[in-house]
């Protein structure tokens, strides 16, 4: 099947999943639902795999949970960081799911028991908590017992129809797309800003490959604002897995939004001691001090959040933000992730952050930030996105690429906000693979083009209060009409030739009727 054909067959299924429960769940909250099940469907079968190995004489499925010796448990939880016993499979409880009068419930001591499976195991911490936001006893759910059970058995059956083989053999991203689906259908109408910790597929991928950019092997790569994870697994979906090779960390602020992370990497076979993923506020509480540096950092932080800045004295003596010798202002916390992130860059490493454009040209704190960012020469590039390409925002953001390497005191800016690197579509614009190759290549290059990048000396940029904004260094294309103004000129005489012809015509007019 297409990887056209299966989005197409996933999103219908969703949507039908939807109308079954339509009227009880509201939309941004029931994608936990379905993020949910399609997790414990994944989990399950990928469980299955590994119990079975490629004897076809073992259907694990139809075991007899008494025959699980402890041994086996153990090996099993050290291999894949948690078990799962035959009763409480995925498909095994969908075979019953629509006469089960106590689904909710065994649902809840299934979800129990996988996570503390682990409990006293290296994996403990990478599986507790994440069924956190599955809560089969919500009343979002429906009043009464039956109406959980019925709205719950209708997601299982739902996610049961999704026909796609193998998880590990999709062409498609199915976590991702489901998410990126239900995002863009369900967090507009809820009045929610589901989008700000998700950034779109294709603006990962872009982010990724600037980030490893040439780099034949990275340590290990980091999000410290990791939202879902998207980030993060774009690396390993468009890059050799061997090219990484440590891990994925991360470090999420929402708890929700954690769970979904380290669900995702569980649905990319990213196993338990291949990434870790942390709770917590990166700015006051930083997880992995002891983990740097690394040599690829993506992060789409929260645009210009408030944070407690210069209210704490204690921050500016801190070795993330001592060097710049001011903190960010307390109202836009933006440059505090900046400079987090190249305090924990390597130094052969790349940093790629989306960041708002205000950043760039705004004097005070952020003004002596950038001074100090470029007196360092740390700015590779800074990149101008076309507007609308994330949910929830028209803002055309920028994409600061950051590097300890750099050979030349120069810092390039690309304009790629015209119509020749995005695709418009109904609600947001898109960019493809043939855009994304488009900006990597003038990356690479760093070659000036006309209208499109631009080299400039640093000192340049110092002379110029340090301003960082694309337009100041990249001349827009004039797209206004050319006048031939000769020809206008001409045009003109003529024209007034002809009025003054006119005038005569009607003064004579006039003569003969009152004559």
């Amino acid at each position: 099947m297409s990887s056209i054909a299966q989005r197409a067959e996933l999103q219908a299924q969703i949507w039908k999943i939807a109308n079954d429960v339509r009227g009880s769940v509201d939309g941004w909250d029931f994608k936990q639902y379905v993020l949910g099940t399609l997790f414990y469907r994944f989990i399950s079968e990928n469980f299955i795999k590994y119990i079975e190995g490629d004897d076809e004489s073992i259907k694990y499925s139809t075991l007899s949970d008494d025959v699980i010796t402890q041994d086996i448990k153990d090996d099993a939880i050290k291999t894949k960081g948690y078990f799962i016993y035959p009763t409480q499979l995925f498909s095994n409880i969908a075979k019953t799911a629509n006469s089960n009068e106590s689904l909710n419930t065994d649902l809840a001591a299934i979800f129990s028991a996988i996570e503390n499976s682990a409990n006293g195991y290296p994996s403990e911490l990478d599986i507790k908590g994440l069924f956190a936001d599955f809560d089969t006893t919500s009343n979002r759910l429906g009043n009464t017992v039956k109406d959980k059970n019925s709205r719950l058995a209708a997601v299982i059956r739902g996610v049961e129809g999704l026909k796609f083989g193998n998880f590990e053999d999709n062409h498609i991203d199915l976590f991702g797309d489901a998410y990126e689906f239900l995002i863009s259908n369900y967090a507009a109408n809820a009045g929610k800003s589901g989008g700000e910790f998700f950034t779109p597929q294709n603006v990962s991928k872009l982010i990724a490959q600037l980030a490893m950019h040439k780099q034949t092997t990275v340590n290990k790569i980091y999000d410290p604002a990791a939202g879902s994870g998207s980030l993060l697994l774009q690396a390993k979906k468009h890059f050799d897995s061997h090219i990484i090779e440590d891990g994925f960390y991360g470090q999420e602020i929402n708890h929700t939004t954690y769970n979904l992370a380290r669900m995702n990497m569980f649905l990319h076979n990213i196993n338990y001691d291949k990434f870790n993923i942390a709770l917590g506020n990166t700015l006051l509480a930083p997880q992995f001090g002891d983990e740097k540096p690394f040599d690829a950092i993506v992060s789409n932080p929260p645009y210009s959040v408030t944070w407690i800045g210069t209210d704490d004295p204690t921050l500016i003596n801190d070795e993330r933000f001592a060097p710049a010798g001011v903190l960010a202002p307390k109202s836009k916390a933006d440059f505090a992730f900046i400079l987090h992130s190249l305090s924990y860059l390597s130094s052969k490493g790349r940093a790629a952050i989306v960041c708002f454009p205000g950043i760039f040209y705004r004097g005070g704190a952020e003004q002596k930030i950038r001074k100090y960012l470029i007196d360092n020469n740390f700015v590779e590039t800074v990149i101008s996105l076309a507007p609308n390409l994330f949910y929830g925002t028209s803002i055309a953001v920028n994409i600061l690429v950051l590097s300890k390497s750099k050979n030349i005191n120069k810092t390039q800016f690309i304009d790629a906000s015209g119509e020749d690197f995005y695709k418009k579509e109904t609600n947001n614009n898109k960019l493809t693979d043939e855009h994304i190759e488009k900006i990597m290549k003038i990356f690479d290059n760093k070659e000036d083009i006309a209208h499109i990048s631009k080299s400039v000396d640093n000192d340049i940029i110092s002379q110029n209060d340090y301003n960082l904004s694309v337009s100041s260094y990249v001349e827009a294309k004039d797209t206004r009409e050319l006048v031939d103004i000769h020809k206008l000129n001409e045009e003109i005489k003529e024209t007034v030739t002809k009025i003054d012809k006119l005038r005569l015509a009607i003064d004579s007019i006039i003569e003969e009727i009152e004559g």
